[in-house]
């Protein structure tokens, strides 16, 4: 438990001072987030705004990972590095999309075809290293590696992996176009593997996940990175986490979720990454099959509220209660199956 407090802690108080550093350095350089025209209006004021803010978000985490093993209690596992280096490796190509935006100076950065290279690159390396290092179940699992159990293989598995990787990516970074709104969803998302990876560390019989501890030290430490950036993210944001943020965030839950063996229960940890994913494929469904029709005023679904007249910050703060909701739902699904198994009489 002390451990999973210094990392979050620490992570928490070096991303604060690590962002505000980063503000400074971003602003004297004059690197800033340029705004696709076709968003929302009111968000074209925030052109110039810093970005690449993921950059402290990863430092932090990784430095508050690091330390959080110094003291006893806690040992570096294979299955919490490759977490780890596989949050690194998608934050690295976020980084690489967004130097090339603010070089260029337009709101387009690696091609779509690189992007998705650079993601299936890193998604493909994490089963492939999972299954070579660590012990990890191949089945397909709702709260634990038995249930319901459903064996994939090792082929099965590994794809399953580069599809959630990529998914998630993909679904924070939409989710990322309000100030704070990706950063705020994440921590709830991150409490809630902390609080698994912890569970499951105090009942191996039931979980069988040796790296259940480490695994919860990487979420106390993404959750201490994030919330340190929403210091500066909130609203007004001061600065933008760009993909280097949403990519290492969506890797960090989708592997979370891999290697804690609760990939199904993801898509209600992370319920509003889901919504958000969904609006803009119905809208882009619908806009292909009916001929330019739309179901929504604009997607993702948080400008569809803003373009109604919600203030922007009435779109997040409802949003993260959305976040916080299905957060909830999820760990109180987890907690009822541990229930069931006779775990508490």
């Amino acid at each position: 438990m002390i451990s999973l407090l210094i990392a979050g802690a620490l992570s928490m108080v070096i991303s604060i001072l690590g962002t505000k550093a980063l503000i400074n350095w971003l602003t004297r350089h004059h690197v800033g987030q340029p705004i696709r025209e076709d968003g929302p209006e009111g968000h074209h004021t925030k052109a110039g705004t810093p970005t690449m803010g993921g950059l402290a978000i990863v430092g932090s985490a990784v430095i508050g990972y690091t330390i959080a093993h110094v003291r006893g209690g806690v040992v570096f596992t294979r299955a919490g590095i490759v977490v780890i280096l596989t949050i690194i490796g998608a934050g690295l190509v976020g980084l690489l999309d967004d130097w090339i935006k603010v070089s260029r100076e337009r709101n387009l950065g690696l091609s779509k075809r690189a992007k998705i290279a650079g993601l299936l690159t890193v998604s493909t390396a994490f089963p492939i290293a999972m299954l070579a290092w660590t012990d990890i179940h191949t089945q397909l699992s709702f709260t634990r590696f038995d249930s319901p159990g459903i064996e994939l293989g090792s082929v099965g598995w590994s794809i399953l992996a580069v599809l959630m990787i990529v998914g998630t990516t993909n679904g924070v970074n939409l989710t990322d176009g309000a100030d704070g709104l990706a950063a705020g969803a994440s921590v709830y998302t991150f409490i809630a593997f902390v609080v698994i990876g912890f569970w499951a560390f105090r009942h191996p019989e039931t979980y069988d996940i040796p790296a259940a501890l480490d695994l919860a030290v990487v979420s106390a430490s993404m959750l201490g990175g994030c919330a340190g950036f929403l210091w500066w993210n909130a609203a007004p944001a001061q600065i933008f986490m760009g993909d280097t943020g949403a990519l290492a965030i969506g890797a960090a839950l989708a592997t979370l979720a891999l290697a804690t063996s609760t990939q199904l229960l993801l898509l209600i940890l992370g319920g509003l990454f889901v919504v958000e994913t969904l609006s803009v494929m119905l809208q882009v469904g619908s806009f292909r099959l009916f001929g330019g029709r739309r179901v929504f005023r604009m997607a993702p679904i948080h400008h569809h509220f803003e373009l109604g007249g919600w203030p922007e910050t009435t779109v997040i703060i409802r949003f993260w209660i959305v976040a916080g909701l299905t957060t909830a739902l999820g760990l109180g699904i987890f907690y009822a199956d541990f229930i069931a198994t006779g775990g508490i009489d």
